[in-house]
């Protein structure tokens, strides 16, 4: 059995946004309350389960360890990226900072460039959509995974997640991605996304090797 204590994550309601253009409140409500708090209730019911887990039975075919680890990633990483997902919208619409400007003509050429990358990767893939900050070099780039816990790379911290899973758009737009994903960009909190890029800098400084 693990010696240690079960964690817990709290569900964030202040991060639930409202009145945005072009994705509703019923929408909202749809993926907040269904999608991202079922991904914490889950977390949660798997750390509690873990310290009562035998080891000594753990096998890469099947185990209870192996199930519980699997799903711990995707659940957390459910968790996460939605909080960092509501986080990023406003209704305010509100302007990208010059800072943020320059860094995403510097890593992409120009802002045209980055919106057409991460459409386009919200399109070939299943899940998501990422605007990533890579430590391992220090420069903005875009990824995609087709579930929450694949097709990340290491070192690297997470600036604006676009949840491409149908569930973040049905309700508004049925089958059609693309109306959802600019209704996505207009929406986007700049200052939060300048926040998160400062942090990333901060960090990539201490990370850097001389």
């Amino acid at each position: 059995m693990i010696n240690m204590a079960a964690e817990t994550w709290n569900v964030k309601d202040k991060l639930k946004p409202v009145g945005l253009d072009g994705i509703s409140d019923t929408q909202i409500d749809y993926h907040f309350d269904t999608h991202y708090k079922g991904y914490v209730t889950k977390l949660n019911e798997i750390w509690s389960k873990l310290p009562g887990v035998d080891l000594t039975k753990a096998n890469q075919n099947y185990s209870d360890l192996r199930e519980m680890k699997l799903e711990e990633a995707f659940n957390y990483d459910g968790s996460m990226l939605h909080e960092y997902y509501f986080e990023s919208l406003s209704k305010e619409h509100v302007e990208m900072p010059s800072s943020v400007k320059e860094q995403v003509e510097k890593d992409f050429g120009s802002y045209e460039n980055f919106v057409a990358l991460f459409k386009a990767t919200g399109t070939a893939f299943r899940g998501w959509a990422h605007l990533i900050f890579d430590l391992n070099c220090g420069k903005l780039r875009v990824m995609g995974a087709d579930i929450h816990s694949a097709s990340a790379i290491w070192n690297a911290l997470m600036i604006l997640p676009l949840d491409v899973y149908e569930h973040a758009y049905y309700v508004d737009y049925g089958a059609k991605r693309a109306p959802y994903m600019d209704a996505f960009m207009k929406n986007v909190n700049w200052k939060v996304v300048e926040k998160r890029i400062e942090r990333a800098k901060k960090v990539y400084e201490a990370f850097k090797k001389e």
